[in-house]
């Protein structure tokens, strides 16, 4: 495939269904692979954040034959094109969803809770981050760490 799909390339881009981000990959010169096509099936019929290993079973329960290797590839062409987000819940692997459902997560070192954070508690930083120092923040990509009420 070709290059990253920057965030200003992706106004009007609809990632809406599995045949709309497969004709994406078309046009940016990747092919629409049966093994694609069922990772992206299994991707939208979800909001679970789900590991590379997690998704190789549910794409090997409908097709046996296609290996981690192969999810891996897909799920990094994926992540170019702005389709999906990965994320690094706690000190798991990395978790891949659809670019749409990201959401910032707060992870208990206690007990392991997972709080999903809405996107407006990070307005603030993400407005002084760039203000002051020039610096875009993704607050999807990794978890912030600490303690829960129940736990504090």
């Amino acid at each position: 495939m070709s290059k990253p799909l920057a965030p200003r390339d992706q106004v009007g881009v609809d990632f809406s269904s599995v045949d709309n981000v497969l004709a994406l990959v078309r046009e940016r010169g990747g092919r629409a692979t049966s093994s694609r096509r069922i990772l992206l099936e299994v991707l939208f019929d979800t909001d679970a954040h789900l590991s590379a290993e997690d998704l190789a079973a549910a794409v090997q329960a409908r097709a046996p034959d296609v290996h981690l290797s192969t999810i891996y590839r897909n799920l990094d062409d994926l992540q170019r094109l702005g389709v999906i987000a990965h994320t690094h819940l706690g000190h798991g692997p990395s978790t891949y969803q659809l670019a749409s459902l990201a959401h910032a997560h707060f992870i208990c070192e206690e007990c392991g809770a997972m709080i999903e954070a809405p996107d407006e508690l990070f307005a603030g930083l993400a407005r002084t981050a760039k203000d002051k120092l020039g610096f875009t923040i993704d607050p999807h990509h990794f978890a912030i760490l600490g303690r829960c009420g129940a736990c504090s």
